[in-house]
């Protein structure tokens, strides 16, 4: 078929198979908006994959009513997702302004901090694991080197080793944190 290539041919397959897409579509849904919708989408998606249709394998009805299937099978799949998420928020209170405003506060005070992850990201990931878990999560080196799996003085080195990488990049308080024994 050549109906993205015609817009003659087009206009007399849709008007051939329009009255059936529809019924085929209304046994399916309720809502006579969603049931235009999917109507629409049917030969939109029928004109997007006229290239696969194969007259040896069928009638241009049967061909479209496999494209129709697709279609409402993709809406009810979109819905069900659409539902699913919903209800995992129903009941949930919603953002104010006071809360925004909370938020907001809490970014801006928490920049120096990103601006620290931002240039840790480049570390060697050694280094960076131990930094992260001394200075941002605030474990002993002692701790950072029992939850690594490796030595303390191996920590101590990788600390050092981070620190000194960083010493121009991020600011003291975020990267010089005090050692706890």
């Amino acid at each position: 078929m050549r109906l993205n290539e015609d817009p003659a041919a087009f206009e007399a397959f849709y008007r051939r198979h329009v009255d059936a897409v529809m019924r085929f579509v209304v046994r399916r849904v309720s809502d006579p908006h969603l049931a235009a919708d999917l109507t629409a989408d049917i030969f939109l998606a029928a004109l997007d994959s006229a290239h696969t249709y194969r007259p040896g394998r069928g009638t241009e009805i049967a061909w479209l009513y496999g494209v129709a299937r697709n279609v409402v099978a993709a809406e009810h799949r979109r819905t069900t997702r659409e539902t699913r998420l919903t209800s995992r928020i129903a009941g949930r209170r919603l953002m104010d302004d006071d809360d925004l405003v909370r938020m907001e506060e809490r970014i801006d005070a928490e920049r120096q901090m990103r601006r620290a992850l931002e240039a840790m990201r480049d570390l060697p990931e050694g280094e960076r694991a131990v930094l992260e878990l001394v200075a941002i999560d605030q474990l002993t080196v002692t701790e950072a080197a029992a939850a690594l799996g490796i030595r303390s003085v191996t920590a101590r080195v990788r600390l050092h080793r981070a620190r000194r990488a960083l010493e121009n990049v991020a600011s003291p308080q975020a990267v010089y944190v005090e050692e706890r024994a």
